[in-house]
């Protein structure tokens, strides 16, 4: 079985969308869900409840385009509504739906992270976009990555690059996402271990821990991160 993690796309077989349109939604979330079903576009996985609602179902969300006000969807699926996961597209193919004046610095950005060996996807309006060709992107909308990293002092060196991003706008946001799936926002990182924060939020797939040391995200202690 697939272990979960945040920001995971997952997309729903003919049979879990069917279900999923049978529920009492409201017109404006109904045409929408019925849109993404038409065009077998995924939803994400979100924080999970520590106790699930039902056995064997899944938190997702659907962050709508403008077309619906951009509301956020939540939705429980079984698993045996999933037809397959995917992940959000990396930063080179969303290259062309940055601003003109930002791709210069995204492209040293892309080198940066290539020589720290460092896998990089977009989420948030930017890969939405990507992925439905729909209107998520807004001016002030920020580019949300998030990063693979292997232990603090991987982190750190990514967090050189990041803090290096050469462009105004868009604003550079994302998570560190260390093995297990633990993901801390990197400019809160950068903050902690410049000694301005005492401890650091540590998002996890069903909570959310303080944490004021390193032993977490070191290789020995990831396991301990796992539900």
């Amino acid at each position: 079985m697939v272990s979960l993690r945040r920001h995971q796309l997952v997309r729903l077989s003919e049979a879990g969308w069917s279900a999923v349109l049978l529920r009492p939604w409201d017109p404006q979330a109904r045409e929408c869900l019925t849109h993404w079903a038409m065009h077998r576009l995924p939803l994400v996985v979100t924080r999970q409840p520590i106790a699930p609602p039902a056995a064997g179902c899944i938190a997702l969300g659907l962050p709508s385009p403008a077309r619906w006000d951009k509301r956020r969807l939540t939705l429980q699926v079984p698993r045996t509504a999933l037809l397959c996961f995917d992940e959000f597209p990396r930063l080179a193919q969303v290259q062309g739906l940055l601003p003109r004046a930002a791709r210069s610095a995204v492209r040293e950005l892309r080198g940066g992270l290539d020589a720290c060996r460092a896998s990089s996807r977009v989420f948030g309006s930017y890969g939405w976009q990507a992925i439905s060709g729909l209107d998520h992107v807004r001016p002030g909308s920020d580019l949300d990555l998030w990063i693979s990293v292997d232990d603090a002092s991987h982190a750190d060196a990514v967090t050189q690059v990041l803090q290096s991003f050469g462009a105004a706008r868009p604003r550079l946001d994302g998570e560190l996402v260390f093995d297990g799936g633990a993901a801390v926002a990197w400019r809160e990182w950068a903050e902690w271990r410049a000694g301005r924060a005492r401890a650091v939020m540590v998002k996890r797939l069903n909570d959310v821990v303080l944490k004021r040391d390193t032993a977490w995200c070191e290789r020995a202690g990831l396991a301990e991160l796992v539900p």
